[in-house]
């Protein structure tokens, strides 16, 4: 008997770039991830998280000049894993949170699948 295949990681995307937003979920769901969202503001993104259902998260740090500090407690207290993205370096990140992953805008494709890898599955 076959046993069913693994269930998808699903991963809430808070991105607050459109293009940049479209690019990462494309780039996901090729690799067989399942994305939720993307989420750009805090709102949406606390809102997605009450839903349920998220293995993980993709946080970029600012959204709209918003920090993201809510969701990266929000997520923390439910023991779900996230990556920061920014373009700001590990010093922009949340003081409760400077220890978390830090993957580095621009980053390339390879860079987030490592990513993905180490820190969210």
């Amino acid at each position: 008997m076959e046993s069913a295949p693994p269930k998808p990681l699903r991963i809430l995307l808070v991105e607050d770039e459109p293009l940049v937003a479209m690019a990462i979920e494309d780039s996901l769901e090729t690799q067989n991830v399942g994305v939720v969202g993307p989420a750009g503001t805090v709102a949406e993104a606390l809102a997605l998280i009450d839903q349920g259902g998220i293995d993980a998260a993709l946080l970029d740090v600012t959204l709209r000049g918003e920090r993201v500090d809510p969701v990266a407690d929000a997520l923390s207290e439910r023991n779900i894993p996230f990556v920061f993205t920014t373009g700001h370096g590990a010093a922009g990140l949340p003081k409760a949170h400077q220890g978390r992953p830090v993957l580095s805008k621009p980053f390339r494709e390879v860079e987030m699948t490592d990513a993905i890898d180490r820190h969210l599955r």
